[in-house]
């Protein structure tokens, strides 16, 4: 990056259309009800890459965007609120998407991820990191990246054991528990933090957990360098050589709890990337952070 240029951070996994329902009324599996159909823009890295520009922390993108219209449209909506598109890589298959409703509350009933092209892009989203345009061996990419568990397994694995980011501090966040196990990997990455819910920390620990200060510990003792933990409206915990950190977030009604983790995550990074916060304060903000996001009316 040019001298005096922040150095953005790099958010590395999805960039797809979301397609969310809020239902009007409870429902069960088979119900049709009213309610509100929304299209925007959405998936862990794209989210967080919006969530850090917002907060005044530049980032760039590595993903797939299909060379179709749904993709032209999506990097002209990125580019305009200042996320950096140069390194997205354009493929010839269709733009990935993501359908989910949403119960009353806000909570996801159900939902299917279309990350296909990601999927079969493996590595090649890595290109801008490996053929000198944003580092070398010799002068490895530094700053913070943000890397997301859509991305195939092989692709997180290469992460985690290959030499690309040995100077970067990396953040691990898996796309949802169904790919949870995806996050293995970054057990096995060097100064690396994991960013799970208490859900997806007892998938990854193969047991029950009390409560996120322990999920945080349990993390850490199966390998992670950091474990962060967040449960909804419940504690969130940081474990780390240190110790665990955990803090209440604010008691708010929840419209939508989409986003909240990639929220989360970009105002912890954020914080820490520019500030002199410590830990506490940082997980203080980060947990606001999210409150703030779920209290966002969705219509």
């Amino acid at each position: 990056m040019p001298d005096g240029t922040p150095t953005p951070v790099l958010c590395i996994g999805s960039a797809l259309w979301d397609i969310i329902a809020s239902a009007s009324c409870d429902m069960q599996p088979g119900n049709d009800v009213a309610g509100v159909i929304r299209r925007r823009p959405g998936g862990v890295a794209l989210n967080i890459a919006l969530a850090l520009v917002e907060r005044g922390q530049p980032a760039a993108l590595l993903t797939t965007i299909g060379n179709d219209a749904q993709g032209d449209e999506l990097i002209a909506k990125l580019e305009l609120a200042g996320v950096d598109c140069q390194y997205v890589t354009r493929v010839d298959d269709p733009t990935d998407n993501y359908l989910a409703i949403e119960t009353t509350s806000g909570v996801v009933f159900g939902a299917i991820a279309d990350c296909a092209s990601l999927e079969k892009a493996g590595d090649l989203i890595l290109a801008p990191v490996r053929d000198g345009r944003l580092g070398t061996p010799q002068n490895p990419w530094q700053g913070s990246v943000v890397i997301d568990g859509n991305l195939p397994v092989s692709t997180l694995e290469s992460i985690a054991k290959n030499h690309d980011f040995d100077a970067a501090h990396l953040s691990f966040v898996p796309a949802s528990p169904g790919k949870a196990e995806r996050m293995r990997a970054a057990l096995k990455a060097q100064s690396a933090t994991l960013f799970v819910n208490k859900g997806e920390a007892e998938i990854l620990c193969n047991h029950p957990l009390a409560n996120a200060s322990d999920a945080s510990e349990a993390l850490c003792r199966l390998g992670a360098h950091r474990a962060i933990v967040t449960d909804g409206p419940d504690e969130s915990a940081l474990c780390d050589e240190n110790g665990v950190i955990s803090v209440m977030p604010p008691q708010v009604e929840a419209k939508t709890t989409t986003g909240a983790g990639d929220v989360f995550l970009a105002a912890f990074v954020g914080a820490e990337i520019a500030s002199t916060l410590g830990l506490r304060e940082i997980m203080e903000t980060a947990v606001k952070a999210a409150a703030d996001h779920v209290m966002k009316d969705t219509v």
